[in-house]
């Protein structure tokens, strides 16, 4: 596999990319937490994009993957620079932008920052306001005490056997990134893929963004039985398709 390119932030973060050249609108994969640029979705996405001759950009957030610094110093707002970085250093003209689960989040976040670089969104899980929503009003009173007395506590992850090390700054950073407590203006077409089976990202997070969510172009796929990943080769082909009616709203 090629090695990736190297893009230094104004913060000075490291973060590797890997970019196919192609026509526009581009597309712009956002990974989820703790995850990688080098995930079935990504790949996919890469593939997909260089057949059709699709300008695409995959990269690792700090403290992901092959980017510098250390996951547990990292916090949404860190995140997102990085891909605010990405974004408009290395692409041109309007994008669209692919967010999984935390992705989504960060996507949201991009489209406040530059509706004009957007030409549309997809969320794929999308998780808006997880460490608020889902992490901090999932803890216990116990869990909460030793995170303000140890800057940290652990949860268990059906993805790795090592458990997720929520810290501090992640849940505090994170509320002032909150999305969905004041309007969410989002004037291109958005697409939201959401599997009934998840228990990460439950359907209730898609169905709560689509009603606080203004856009002239909003729709909600819902498919029966999918669960987080959302990599099955049925789930993976309504990514493109979604992007695909994007696409067709820009060009008419």
């Amino acid at each position: 596999m090629t090695q990736p390119q190297v893009l230094t932030t104004p913060q000075d973060r490291r973060i590797a990319y890997h970019q196919t050249p192609g026509q526009g609108p581009g597309v712009v994969f956002l990974g989820g937490f703790k995850s990688d640029m080098s995930g079935t979705k990504a790949l996919f996405l890469q593939d997909w994009a260089a057949a059709q001759g699709r300008a695409f950009l995959r990269f690792d957030y700090s403290g992901h993957g092959q980017s510098s610094g250390a996951f547990l110093d990292g916090a949404i707002g860190d995140w997102f620079e990085d891909a605010l970085a990405a974004i408009t250093t290395l692409t041109e003209g309007p994008q669209i932008l692919v967010g999984s689960s935390m992705g989504g989040w960060i996507a949201l976040l991009v489209a406040k920052a530059l509706p004009q670089r957007v030409a549309g969104l997809v969320g794929i899980a999308a998780a808006p306001d997880f460490t608020e929503d889902s992490m901090w009003a999932g803890f216990t009173e116990a869990q909460r005490q030793t995170l303000a007395t140890a800057g940290r506590v652990e949860l268990p992850s059906d993805y790795a056997d090592e458990p997720y090390v929520i810290t501090r700054r992640l849940i505090e950073e994170g509320r002032g990134r909150l999305v969905l407590r004041d309007p969410l203006d989002l004037p291109f077409p958005v697409r939201l893929l959401q599997g009934t089976a998840d228990t990460d990202v439950p359907p209730s997070v898609a169905l709560r963004l689509m009603d606080h969510a203004a856009s002239p172009d909003l729709r909600l796929t819902l498919v029966k039985g999918a669960d987080h990943r959302f990599s099955t080769p049925d789930c993976l082909a309504l990514i493109p398709q979604a992007i695909g009616e994007i696409l067709d709203r820009a060009q008419s």
